[in-house]
């Protein structure tokens, strides 16, 4: 009897260590074609996408974690696509420039351990933070080989978006005009993106229309485990 008190005693201690019991309280969220999304990857990708848009976790609010969920669901989709797609994935300078770029949004990421410990506050580590900005860049990617060589924008175009909002816009803010051809590669490179975005909104609307996705019955706030 007494060895069966403490065998008891010992599954209990198990059951409350503090990992174990992260594993308990996990729970799928969604479902993308069979592709499991977890309660910790949501809450993951939260914090993740507070830090590398500069924001404090405590400002995230019940839309923006719903808004994560769904650019998770997107993520899935779009990753299924670049398993067979062929298109340049992101390369270690360009993915050391990325992380550059986000740790000069932090003042007190000047110093290694001033950066280790933002990573910290967000619950997030060198390595993770790497491989999200490589997932990043290469679905930007994917997009990119995708999307932009069926976007075509004319001269035509062009000057009218350079007549009715470049021009009115300068006027506004007071600042010296500039001509139409000076302006036009960026113009262009801003019209093309706005077309690629656009292009984007379809194709995940068509993806999610041909897939499995279940995400029935959550709640807002990753939170709230009580449905």
């Amino acid at each position: 009897m007494a060895r069966r008190f403490q065998f008891l005693s010992i599954i209990i201690a198990l059951l409350m260590a503090p990992s174990l019991r992260a594993e308990v309280l996990d729970r799928i969220v969604a479902t993308v074609n069979g592709h499991i999304i977890l309660q910790s990857d949501w809450d993951d990708a939260v914090r993740a996408e507070a830090f590398l848009d500069g924001r404090p976790a405590e400002q995230v609010s019940a839309p923006d974690r719903k808004a994560a969920l769904d650019r998770l669901i997107d993520q899935e989709l779009l990753r299924e696509q670049m398993r067979s797609s062929d298109f340049r994935h992101a390369n270690a300078d360009e993915v050391a420039q990325r992380i550059q770029e986000i740790r000069g949004q932090y003042p007190d990421a000047q110093s290694d351990q001033g950066w280790s410990d933002i990573l910290k506050r967000y619950g997030m580590s060198a390595d993770e933070l790497k491989q999200r900005v490589t997932l990043q860049l290469d679905l930007a990617k994917l997009v990119d080989a995708k999307l932009r060589p069926s976007v075509n924008i004319d001269s035509d175009t062009i000057e009218s978006y350079y007549n009715q909002q470049l021009l009115p816009q300068l006027k506004q803010a007071g600042a010296a005009e500039v001509s139409l051809d000076s302006v036009t590669p960026k113009i262009k490179e801003l019209l093309t993106q706005q077309k690629v975005n656009e292009l984007l909104v379809a194709w995940l609307h068509n993806l999610r229309s041909s897939s499995e996705i279940q995400t029935e019955g959550l709640p807002t706030d990753p939170g709230d485990s009580s449905q």
